[in-house]
Protein backbone atom coordinates (compact mmCIF):
# COMPACT_ATOMS: atom_id res chain seq x y z
CA UNK A 1 0.00 0.00 0.00
CA UNK A 2 1.58 3.41 -1.15
CA UNK A 3 1.98 6.24 1.61
CA UNK A 4 -0.09 9.16 1.21
CA UNK A 5 2.20 11.47 -0.83
CA UNK A 6 2.37 14.55 1.77
CA UNK A 7 4.05 12.10 4.23
CA UNK A 8 7.80 12.75 5.02
CA UNK A 9 10.62 10.40 5.55
CA UNK A 10 10.75 11.71 8.88
CA UNK A 11 8.42 11.16 11.82
CA UNK A 12 7.66 15.15 12.61
CA UNK A 13 5.20 15.77 9.70
CA UNK A 14 1.75 15.36 11.76
CA UNK A 15 -0.83 15.36 8.75
CA UNK A 16 -3.79 12.55 8.70
CA UNK A 17 -5.78 13.37 5.89
CA UNK A 18 -5.81 10.50 2.71
CA UNK A 19 -8.44 11.66 0.56
CA UNK A 20 -7.44 12.22 -3.03
CA UNK A 21 -10.50 14.09 -4.58
CA UNK A 22 -11.36 17.43 -2.89
CA UNK A 23 -14.35 19.46 -4.12
CA UNK A 24 -13.59 22.70 -5.57
CA UNK A 25 -11.79 25.48 -3.23
CA UNK A 26 -13.30 27.73 -0.53
CA UNK A 27 -10.31 30.05 0.09
CA UNK A 28 -10.34 33.10 1.58
CA UNK A 29 -8.10 35.68 1.79
CA UNK A 30 -7.01 37.88 5.18
CA UNK A 31 -6.50 41.08 3.82
CA UNK A 32 -4.29 44.23 5.24
CA UNK A 33 -1.10 44.06 6.97
CA UNK A 34 -1.25 41.64 9.86
CA UNK A 35 1.69 41.97 11.18
CA UNK A 36 4.70 44.40 11.31
CA UNK A 37 8.51 43.93 12.55
CA UNK A 38 11.11 46.02 11.93
CA UNK A 39 15.06 45.72 13.40
CA UNK A 40 17.87 48.31 13.68
CA UNK A 41 21.25 47.89 14.94
CA UNK A 42 20.49 48.52 18.11
CA UNK A 43 17.74 45.92 19.04
CA UNK A 44 17.86 43.64 21.43
CA UNK A 45 15.75 40.59 22.16
CA UNK A 46 17.57 38.42 24.69
CA UNK A 47 14.97 35.87 24.04
CA UNK A 48 15.56 35.68 20.55
CA UNK A 49 18.91 35.30 20.64
CA UNK A 50 17.97 31.98 22.83
CA UNK A 51 15.86 30.88 20.45
CA UNK A 52 18.57 30.66 18.01
CA UNK A 53 20.84 28.68 19.77
CA UNK A 54 18.38 26.03 21.79
CA UNK A 55 19.49 23.18 22.95
CA UNK A 56 17.71 20.55 20.84
CA UNK A 57 18.91 22.20 17.55
CA UNK A 58 22.85 22.35 19.00
CA UNK A 59 22.37 18.39 19.95
CA UNK A 60 22.27 17.69 15.85
CA UNK A 61 25.96 17.37 14.32
CA UNK A 62 28.01 18.12 17.05
CA UNK A 63 31.29 17.38 14.92
CA UNK A 64 30.06 20.18 12.41
CA UNK A 65 30.84 24.02 13.45
CA UNK A 66 28.14 26.39 13.61
CA UNK A 67 28.49 29.18 11.26
CA UNK A 68 25.53 31.51 12.19
CA UNK A 69 28.56 33.33 14.82
CA UNK A 70 28.35 36.81 13.80
CA UNK A 71 27.12 38.99 16.98
CA UNK A 72 24.34 41.18 17.02
CA UNK A 73 25.48 43.60 18.81
CA UNK A 74 28.31 44.39 15.66
CA UNK A 75 25.52 44.19 13.07
CA UNK A 76 24.25 47.45 11.15
CA UNK A 77 21.53 46.59 8.85
CA UNK A 78 17.98 48.10 8.79
CA UNK A 79 15.63 44.94 7.88
CA UNK A 80 12.01 45.46 8.17
CA UNK A 81 9.46 42.46 8.00
CA UNK A 82 5.42 42.28 6.97
CA UNK A 83 2.81 39.48 6.61
CA UNK A 84 0.85 41.42 4.43
CA UNK A 85 -1.89 38.72 2.94
CA UNK A 86 -2.81 35.19 4.53
CA UNK A 87 -4.30 33.18 1.76
CA UNK A 88 -6.68 29.87 3.23
CA UNK A 89 -6.06 27.62 0.61
CA UNK A 90 -8.66 24.86 2.04
CA UNK A 91 -7.56 21.93 4.39
CA UNK A 92 -5.73 19.80 2.42
CA UNK A 93 -1.38 20.45 2.70
CA UNK A 94 0.43 22.95 0.14
CA UNK A 95 2.79 21.00 -1.19
CA UNK A 96 4.56 23.28 -3.83
CA UNK A 97 4.73 27.23 -4.47
CA UNK A 98 5.86 28.47 -7.40
CA UNK A 99 6.49 31.96 -8.63
CA UNK A 100 6.37 32.81 -12.96
CA UNK A 101 6.23 36.66 -13.36
CA UNK A 102 3.30 38.19 -11.80
CA UNK A 103 1.47 34.65 -11.36
CA UNK A 104 1.37 32.76 -7.89
CA UNK A 105 0.74 28.79 -8.77
CA UNK A 106 -0.16 26.94 -5.34
CA UNK A 107 -0.50 23.32 -5.48
CA UNK A 108 -2.30 21.54 -3.27
CA UNK A 109 -3.98 17.93 -3.69
CA UNK A 110 -3.91 17.42 -7.43
CA UNK A 111 -4.98 20.69 -7.93
CA UNK A 112 -3.20 23.96 -9.07
CA UNK A 113 -4.37 27.30 -8.34
CA UNK A 114 -3.20 30.13 -9.71
CA UNK A 115 -3.24 33.91 -8.10
CA UNK A 116 -2.78 37.12 -9.38
CA UNK A 117 0.68 38.19 -6.89
CA UNK A 118 -0.32 41.66 -6.46
CA UNK A 119 -4.24 41.04 -5.55
CA UNK A 120 -3.93 37.22 -4.81
CA UNK A 121 -7.58 37.19 -7.49
CA UNK A 122 -7.72 33.60 -8.45
CA UNK A 123 -6.79 32.99 -11.98
CA UNK A 124 -7.32 30.19 -12.79
CA UNK A 125 -7.41 26.48 -11.50
CA UNK A 126 -5.58 23.67 -13.61
CA UNK A 127 -5.63 19.75 -13.27
CA UNK A 128 -9.23 20.79 -11.56
CA UNK A 129 -10.12 17.37 -13.00
CA UNK A 130 -7.44 15.49 -12.74
CA UNK A 131 -7.71 13.60 -9.39
CA UNK A 132 -6.47 10.79 -10.61
CA UNK A 133 -3.02 12.37 -10.91
CA UNK A 134 -2.57 12.11 -7.39
CA UNK A 135 -0.70 15.08 -5.59
CA UNK A 136 1.29 17.54 -6.94
CA UNK A 137 4.78 17.53 -5.46
CA UNK A 138 6.51 20.10 -7.47
CA UNK A 139 6.23 22.93 -10.00
CA UNK A 140 8.95 24.38 -12.58
CA UNK A 141 8.80 26.10 -15.71
CA UNK A 142 11.20 26.47 -19.09
CA UNK A 143 10.45 28.38 -22.33
CA UNK A 144 7.02 29.60 -21.19
CA UNK A 145 5.72 26.40 -20.34
CA UNK A 146 4.23 25.16 -16.86
CA UNK A 147 6.03 21.75 -15.74
CA UNK A 148 4.05 19.74 -13.09
CA UNK A 149 5.47 16.78 -10.90
CA UNK A 150 2.86 14.26 -9.55
CA UNK A 151 2.15 10.82 -7.47
CA UNK A 152 1.11 9.09 -10.52
CA UNK A 153 5.17 8.96 -12.01
CA UNK A 154 4.18 11.42 -14.31
CA UNK A 155 5.40 15.04 -15.47
CA UNK A 156 2.64 17.40 -17.23
CA UNK A 157 3.22 19.91 -19.37
CA UNK A 158 1.15 23.28 -19.58
CA UNK A 159 0.71 25.75 -22.35
CA UNK A 160 -0.23 29.47 -21.03
CA UNK A 161 -2.77 31.27 -23.22
CA UNK A 162 -3.04 34.89 -23.13
CA UNK A 163 -6.35 34.90 -21.19
CA UNK A 164 -3.75 33.50 -17.90
CA UNK A 165 -5.17 30.29 -18.76
CA UNK A 166 -3.19 26.75 -18.50
CA UNK A 167 -4.10 24.35 -21.26
CA UNK A 168 -2.51 20.61 -20.81
CA UNK A 169 0.24 20.42 -23.88
CA UNK A 170 1.33 16.81 -23.18
CA UNK A 171 2.17 14.21 -20.49
CA UNK A 172 6.06 13.07 -20.14
CA UNK A 173 7.02 10.66 -21.05
CA UNK A 174 5.16 11.80 -24.71
CA UNK A 175 3.39 9.11 -26.69
CA UNK A 176 6.29 9.54 -29.16
CA UNK A 177 9.07 8.86 -27.01
CA UNK A 178 7.28 5.65 -25.61
CA UNK A 179 6.94 4.41 -29.28
CA UNK A 180 10.51 4.52 -30.25
CA UNK A 181 11.99 2.61 -27.40
CA UNK A 182 9.28 0.06 -26.64
CA UNK A 183 9.83 -2.60 -28.79
CA UNK A 184 13.25 -3.14 -27.65
CA UNK A 185 13.72 -5.25 -24.71
CA UNK A 186 16.45 -3.35 -24.29
CA UNK A 187 14.51 -0.66 -23.18
CA UNK A 188 12.89 -1.99 -20.39
CA UNK A 189 14.22 -1.97 -16.88
CA UNK A 190 12.70 -4.23 -13.88
CA UNK A 191 11.05 -2.39 -10.64
CA UNK A 192 10.16 -5.43 -9.15
CA UNK A 193 9.64 -9.14 -9.48
CA UNK A 194 7.59 -10.03 -12.84
CA UNK A 195 6.77 -6.05 -13.13
CA UNK A 196 8.99 -4.04 -16.06
CA UNK A 197 8.73 -0.42 -17.40
CA UNK A 198 10.41 1.55 -20.21
CA UNK A 199 13.79 3.06 -18.43
CA UNK A 200 11.85 6.42 -19.65
CA UNK A 201 9.42 5.83 -16.74
CA UNK A 202 9.41 6.32 -13.32
CA UNK A 203 7.75 4.10 -11.22
CA UNK A 204 6.80 6.17 -8.06
CA UNK A 205 5.94 9.41 -7.16
CA UNK A 206 7.91 12.52 -8.67
CA UNK A 207 8.93 14.64 -5.78
CA UNK A 208 11.23 17.14 -7.17
CA UNK A 209 11.57 19.41 -10.81
CA UNK A 210 14.92 21.59 -11.64
CA UNK A 211 15.11 23.39 -15.05
CA UNK A 212 18.76 24.59 -16.01
CA UNK A 213 20.04 25.11 -19.96
CA UNK A 214 17.36 24.09 -21.25
CA UNK A 215 17.08 20.06 -19.60
CA UNK A 216 13.94 19.19 -17.19
CA UNK A 217 15.13 17.36 -14.09
CA UNK A 218 13.49 15.06 -12.25
CA UNK A 219 13.80 12.75 -8.82
CA UNK A 220 11.46 10.17 -7.53
CA UNK A 221 10.44 8.01 -4.79
CA UNK A 222 11.63 5.19 -7.33
CA UNK A 223 15.16 6.33 -6.27
CA UNK A 224 16.08 7.33 -9.97
CA UNK A 225 16.62 10.89 -11.39
CA UNK A 226 15.82 11.72 -14.94
CA UNK A 227 17.05 14.22 -17.70
CA UNK A 228 14.47 15.31 -20.38
CA UNK A 229 15.23 17.63 -22.88
CA UNK A 230 13.02 21.18 -23.20
CA UNK A 231 12.86 21.22 -26.87
CA UNK A 232 11.45 17.91 -27.91
CA UNK A 233 10.52 16.52 -24.16
CA UNK A 234 12.07 13.18 -24.92
CA UNK A 235 14.21 11.34 -21.75
CA UNK A 236 17.56 12.02 -22.77
CA UNK A 237 18.79 9.74 -19.44
CA UNK A 238 18.12 7.67 -16.57
CA UNK A 239 19.84 6.93 -13.29
CA UNK A 240 19.48 4.84 -10.22
CA UNK A 241 21.12 7.84 -8.49
CA UNK A 242 19.93 6.34 -4.67
CA UNK A 243 19.60 3.65 -1.90
CA UNK A 244 15.69 4.94 -1.09
CA UNK A 245 13.52 7.85 -2.40
CA UNK A 246 15.20 11.00 -3.72
CA UNK A 247 13.33 13.96 -2.01
CA UNK A 248 15.15 17.40 -3.35
CA UNK A 249 17.14 18.01 -6.46
CA UNK A 250 19.15 21.04 -7.89
CA UNK A 251 21.48 21.63 -10.99
CA UNK A 252 24.08 24.09 -10.85
CA UNK A 253 24.60 26.24 -14.12
CA UNK A 254 27.47 24.44 -15.70
CA UNK A 255 24.98 21.50 -14.93
CA UNK A 256 26.30 19.80 -11.69
CA UNK A 257 23.17 18.10 -10.53
CA UNK A 258 22.69 17.22 -6.89
CA UNK A 259 20.51 14.79 -5.73
CA UNK A 260 19.17 14.32 -1.83
CA UNK A 261 17.72 11.29 -0.24
CA UNK A 262 16.15 9.62 2.75
CA UNK A 263 19.06 7.24 2.61
CA UNK A 264 20.76 10.06 4.38
CA UNK A 265 23.38 11.08 1.52
CA UNK A 266 23.44 13.55 -1.35
CA UNK A 267 25.23 12.84 -4.70
CA UNK A 268 26.87 14.85 -6.81
CA UNK A 269 26.47 13.83 -10.74
CA UNK A 270 28.37 15.47 -14.30
CA UNK A 271 27.60 14.63 -17.21
CA UNK A 272 31.02 14.65 -20.02
CA UNK A 273 30.33 16.43 -23.18
CA UNK A 274 30.41 13.27 -25.11
CA UNK A 275 29.10 11.10 -22.80
CA UNK A 276 24.88 10.28 -22.48
CA UNK A 277 24.80 9.24 -19.06
CA UNK A 278 25.84 11.41 -16.50
CA UNK A 279 28.43 9.83 -14.04
CA UNK A 280 28.72 10.03 -10.10
CA UNK A 281 31.64 11.92 -8.56
CA UNK A 282 31.00 12.69 -5.31
CA UNK A 283 28.94 11.28 -2.53
CA UNK A 284 28.24 13.82 0.66
CA UNK A 285 27.72 12.20 3.89
CA UNK A 286 27.31 14.37 6.95
CA UNK A 287 23.42 14.26 7.73
CA UNK A 288 22.08 11.78 9.77
CA UNK A 289 18.71 11.40 9.03
CA UNK A 290 16.55 11.65 5.32
CA UNK A 291 17.72 14.92 3.11
CA UNK A 292 14.64 17.09 2.33
CA UNK A 293 15.57 19.97 0.62
CA UNK A 294 18.69 21.61 -1.24
CA UNK A 295 19.45 24.82 -2.76
CA UNK A 296 22.49 26.31 -4.52
CA UNK A 297 23.68 29.62 -4.17
CA UNK A 298 23.44 31.96 -7.91
CA UNK A 299 27.41 30.65 -9.02
CA UNK A 300 26.75 27.24 -7.67
CA UNK A 301 29.91 27.60 -5.30
CA UNK A 302 28.03 27.13 -2.25
CA UNK A 303 25.42 24.39 -1.21
CA UNK A 304 22.61 24.10 1.21
CA UNK A 305 20.44 21.01 2.24
CA UNK A 306 18.28 20.18 4.82
CA UNK A 307 17.14 17.42 6.68
CA UNK A 308 15.33 15.80 9.34
CA UNK A 309 18.22 16.41 11.65
CA UNK A 310 16.96 20.21 12.30
CA UNK A 311 20.33 21.52 10.82
CA UNK A 312 21.20 23.24 7.64
CA UNK A 313 24.19 22.35 6.64
CA UNK A 314 26.69 24.44 4.21
CA UNK A 315 29.01 22.95 1.74
CA UNK A 316 31.83 24.69 -0.40
CA UNK A 317 33.69 23.80 -2.84
CA UNK A 318 37.13 23.14 -2.13
CA UNK A 319 39.78 24.43 -4.55
CA UNK A 320 41.93 21.17 -5.21
CA UNK A 321 38.12 18.79 -5.57
CA UNK A 322 35.86 19.15 -8.37
CA UNK A 323 32.99 18.53 -5.56
CA UNK A 324 31.63 19.98 -2.36
CA UNK A 325 32.89 19.90 1.42
CA UNK A 326 31.06 20.63 4.34
CA UNK A 327 32.20 23.95 6.01
CA UNK A 328 30.00 24.09 8.58
CA UNK A 329 25.85 24.18 10.13
CA UNK A 330 23.48 26.91 10.24
CA UNK A 331 21.57 25.84 13.60
CA UNK A 332 17.78 27.84 15.23
CA UNK A 333 15.16 25.50 13.54
CA UNK A 334 13.55 22.97 16.29
CA UNK A 335 12.25 20.23 13.83
CA UNK A 336 12.84 18.77 10.64
CA UNK A 337 13.93 21.72 7.47
CA UNK A 338 11.22 20.91 4.80
CA UNK A 339 12.67 23.63 2.11
CA UNK A 340 14.84 25.87 1.19
CA UNK A 341 15.06 28.67 -1.13
CA UNK A 342 17.89 31.16 -2.14
CA UNK A 343 17.06 34.39 -3.48
CA UNK A 344 19.26 37.42 -3.70
CA UNK A 345 21.83 36.38 -1.67
CA UNK A 346 19.47 35.45 0.89
CA UNK A 347 18.25 31.74 2.14
CA UNK A 348 15.33 30.81 3.47
CA UNK A 349 14.37 27.86 4.94
CA UNK A 350 11.05 25.97 6.52
CA UNK A 351 10.65 23.41 8.89
CA UNK A 352 8.18 21.24 11.01
CA UNK A 353 8.58 23.89 13.52
CA UNK A 354 6.20 26.53 11.58
CA UNK A 355 8.59 28.82 10.93
CA UNK A 356 10.35 30.25 8.22
CA UNK A 357 14.10 31.92 9.26
CA UNK A 358 15.89 34.44 6.54
CA UNK A 359 19.76 33.67 6.79
CA UNK A 360 22.68 36.04 4.73
CA UNK A 361 26.61 35.07 4.67
CA UNK A 362 28.86 37.44 6.08
CA UNK A 363 32.52 38.96 4.68
CA UNK A 364 34.19 36.18 6.39
CA UNK A 365 32.20 33.15 5.43
CA UNK A 366 29.64 33.49 8.96
CA UNK A 367 26.18 33.45 8.57
CA UNK A 368 23.54 35.11 10.36
CA UNK A 369 19.79 34.98 10.96
CA UNK A 370 18.11 37.93 9.54
CA UNK A 371 14.54 37.35 10.65
CA UNK A 372 12.44 34.60 12.27
CA UNK A 373 9.05 34.90 10.32
CA UNK A 374 5.96 33.02 12.64
CA UNK A 375 2.53 32.58 12.31
CA UNK A 376 2.19 29.33 10.69
CA UNK A 377 -0.20 26.39 12.36
CA UNK A 378 1.11 23.69 10.93
CA UNK A 379 4.93 22.28 9.30
CA UNK A 380 6.39 24.75 6.62
CA UNK A 381 6.65 22.46 3.35
CA UNK A 382 6.96 25.28 0.47
CA UNK A 383 8.38 28.62 -0.22
CA UNK A 384 8.89 30.78 -3.06
CA UNK A 385 10.33 34.27 -2.99
CA UNK A 386 11.02 36.67 -5.89
CA UNK A 387 13.35 40.07 -6.08
CA UNK A 388 10.55 42.83 -6.60
CA UNK A 389 11.04 44.86 -9.78
CA UNK A 390 12.78 48.07 -9.95
CA UNK A 391 13.37 47.86 -5.66
CA UNK A 392 16.38 45.91 -5.09
CA UNK A 393 16.03 46.42 -1.41
CA UNK A 394 12.17 44.41 -0.94
CA UNK A 395 11.87 40.80 -1.32
CA UNK A 396 8.58 38.94 -1.81
CA UNK A 397 8.14 35.98 0.09
CA UNK A 398 5.41 33.51 0.17
CA UNK A 399 5.10 30.47 2.71
CA UNK A 400 2.81 27.47 2.37
CA UNK A 401 1.85 24.92 5.03
CA UNK A 402 0.20 21.54 5.75
CA UNK A 403 -3.44 23.10 6.77
CA UNK A 404 -3.58 24.46 2.86
CA UNK A 405 -2.31 28.20 4.41
CA UNK A 406 -0.38 30.73 2.15
CA UNK A 407 1.07 33.39 3.94
CA UNK A 408 2.81 36.72 2.01
CA UNK A 409 5.59 38.12 3.39
CA UNK A 410 7.14 41.74 2.13
CA UNK A 411 11.01 41.39 3.59
CA UNK A 412 12.51 45.12 3.02
CA UNK A 413 16.13 45.82 3.91
CA UNK A 414 18.15 48.81 3.48
CA UNK A 415 22.42 49.08 4.93
CA UNK A 416 23.81 51.95 7.34
CA UNK A 417 27.12 50.33 6.87
CA UNK A 418 28.59 47.97 3.77
CA UNK A 419 30.88 46.74 6.38
CA UNK A 420 28.31 44.53 8.25
CA UNK A 421 25.59 42.14 6.17
CA UNK A 422 23.11 41.26 8.43
CA UNK A 423 21.34 41.69 12.10
CA UNK A 424 20.09 40.29 14.86
CA UNK A 425 17.19 37.75 15.30
CA UNK A 426 13.30 39.65 15.05
CA UNK A 427 9.98 37.50 15.24
CA UNK A 428 7.24 38.32 13.11
CA UNK A 429 4.03 37.11 14.09
CA UNK A 430 0.55 37.18 12.51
Amino acid sequence: MRAPSWLFTCSTSTSTSTSTSVPHPNYSLSDSTTSTSSSSPSSSDSSSISSLHTSLSLQTLPSVPSLQNLSPQSLNLYVSHTSTSSLHHHPLPVTSLFVQRNLLYVASAHRINVYDRATFALLDVVNDAGSSSGYVKSLSSCDGRIFTAHQDSKIRVWKITEAKRHKLSTVLPTIDDRLRRFLLPKNYVAIRRHKKLLWIEHADAITGLAVSNGFIYSVSWDKYFKMWSAEDLRCLDSVKAHDDAINAVVVSTDGTVYTGSADYRIRVWTKPVRDKRHLLIATLEKHKSAVNALALNDDGSVLFSGACDRSILVWEREDSANHMVVSGALRGHKKAILSLLYVSDLLFSGSSDRMVRIWQRGHDGNYCCLAVLEGHHKPVKSLAAVRDDGDDSVVSVYSGSLDGEVKAWRVTMSRACSAFPCTPVEFVKS
